[in-house]
């Protein structure tokens, strides 16, 4: 019988502690509690917990928000794959309403943290973005509040022009909202309500102008990509091939002739 298969890291995103993908063919652990919120969606097979003596379980189309601090177990009921987030613990409040409903049927949620999964890896700012949108849905789940909308066009324009200034880098989505005083989720919604993108795109788009530049200028395509701010040249041609349909060593080799 196969053994686990686990990755655990911790992301370069505020807030998140720990990443923690998994695949159990079969796996029971005892009670116990983390100082942080865990926050869950299983992609195959079905988890049972009892959370607080009351039996739940987490299934494919569910997202499962479990509390800082409050006992939980957990045993598969089948083979199971799972991705885990462990959120700091003043992430979130409400821990009351998290331990009476842990189990939140919410497709766009769900959507959203496979995104943030999706992202976590390469992207540090679309991450940080996604982030904010999700604790957003996850507050208004425990609290049903949801952060006032400040002047939507005037706080757009006043990140883009902090975005501008960084490149290539820029501030983190959480610094940026202290800096301007606005709530990360107002930044993002502000942000693509007034420019057609969310903020992470256009951070991207600005970086490819950058590094077009550098390419042009006779950088090799990893030297460009360090100095347009990508990670290496693998996530500079990831970008570059999927704007332009070509990697960035052809399109420099193209503007030789």
């Amino acid at each position: 019988m196969a053994g686990p298969e686990i990755t655990a890291w911790r992301p370069n995103v505020p807030g998140i502690h720990e990443v923690f993908h998994a695949r159990f063919t079969t796996h029971a652990y005892p009670s116990h509690t983390h100082d942080a919120w865990t926050l869950l969606i299983v992609d195959d097979g079905m988890v049972r917990y009892d959370l607080d003596r009351h039996e739940h379980g987490a299934l494919r189309e569910q997202v499962t928000l479990l509390p800082p601090g409050v006992p939980h177990d957990g045993r598969s009921v089948r083979p199971f794959r799972k991705r885990v987030l462990y959120l700091a613990s003043d992430t979130l409040t409400g821990v009351g309403a998290a331990v009476d409903h842990p189990s939140l049927k919410d497709p766009l949620l769900r959507h959203r943290i496979h995104q943030l999964h999706e992202s976590l890896l390469t992207e540090d700012l679309e991450a940080q973005s996604r982030f904010a949108l999700i604790r957003d849905r996850l507050d208004q789940h425990l609290r049903g509040t949801a952060p006032p909308p400040p002047a939507m066009a005037t706080t757009a324009h006043r990140l883009r022009d902090l975005l501008d200034a960084h490149l290539p880098n820029t501030p983190t989505l959480d610094d940026a909202a202290a800096e301007l005083a606005v709530h990360p989720v107002s930044l993002v919604r502000a942000f693509s309500r007034e420019f057609g993108i969310p903020p992470h795109r256009y951070v991207t788009g600005r970086r490819l102008e950058l590094a077009r530049r550098h390419l042009l200028a006779g950088h090799p395509a990893a030297e460009a990509a360090t100095l347009a701010g990508f990670y290496d040249q693998a996530h500079l041609t990831r970008h570059f091939t999927k704007l332009l349909g070509i990697g960035p060593a052809r399109y420099q080799l193209s503007t030789t002739h």
